[in-house]
């Protein structure tokens, strides 16, 4: 199981390896720690997905993370479950690769309710819900009116997540550290609603438009899924703290980008 060969790994190159609770329960051993508590790097075994899971998991922090996936290499992954013992000679040496990338906070703050906050690394996301009619949108930058749209839903993504939902939808895909946001329609009706590219320092405001009674689903990175009210407002600017990701040197974004999408 890569849980054994990644800690065998580690140990024999003289690392103290730890498991939390749930993972400890798979090999069938007992948890020694909780989530990520004292630890120096946190090592995710499985896709993109488990990553995001775990750092959801985690909440803003400083602390790695390295990913190791059970396949083909991820976009935010740092090598193969084939290149363990690559990760952990890079580990042991010390000086770890680590790249930073941006990420969102979330305030949506509900008809007559308090303001809750969540954390994004891909996207947040205004959709339609149960029905299959389009939902009336309206968008604001910095406090001004962007665009009301009639759309299947509205994306807000970072670098990162523009490979993700926003990629699918037609928006473009931008270098992890472009320093800005996409802002996606999700099937428009107008064909001349399009991605519009903002600095990372800016505010984007999305709040349902037009009186319409189409119910409006919320969510961030794919999760978290809520049905929001006419008066509700979801609020997106940059989060004061980054993910911190181990990469193997020598494996890129843009390396990474070509074998996903078969580029030549």
């Amino acid at each position: 199981m890569a849980v054994r060969n990644v800690r065998e790994s580690l140990v024999k190159r003289g690392m103290e390896v730890v498991l939390e609770e749930e993972t400890a329960s798979l090999v069938g051993e007992s948890g020694m720690v909780q989530f990520a508590e004292g630890v120096d790097l946190v090592i995710s075994l499985g896709g993109d997905g488990t990553l995001l899971e775990t750092l959801h998991r985690l909440g803003p922090t400083s602390v790695p993370i390295a990913g190791v996936n059970i396949g083909t290499l991820g976009f935010l992954t740092a090598c193969t479950d084939e290149e363990i013992d690559s990760l952990s000679d890079h580990l042991a040496g010390g000086d770890w690769n680590i790249v930073n990338r941006s990420m969102l906070k979330v305030e949506m703050r509900e008809e007559g309710g308090a303001a809750r906050e969540f954390l994004a690394l891909n996207e947040a996301v205004l959709m339609r819900g149960e029905t299959g009619r389009l939902v009336s949108l309206e968008a604001r930058v910095d406090g001004e009116l962007l665009n009301h749209y009639r759309a299947d839903g509205l994306i807000v993504a970072t670098p990162t997540g523009s490979t993700a939902y926003s990629m699918a939808a037609g928006g473009p895909l931008l270098g992890p550290h472009a320093g800005v946001f996409v802002i996606t329609p999700i099937c428009p009706h107008s064909m001349s609603n399009r991605s519009l590219v903002v600095g990372e320092d800016s505010v984007v405001e999305l709040s349902p438009a037009g009186g319409g009674d189409e119910p409006i689903l919320f969510s961030v990175d794919g999760r978290d899924i809520l049905r929001i009210e006419k008066e509700s407002m979801v609020r997106v600017g940059r989060h004061e703290q980054s993910l911190n990701l181990v990469r193997l040197p020598g494996h890129s974004f843009y390396e990474t980008l070509r074998k996903k999408l078969h580029w030549r």
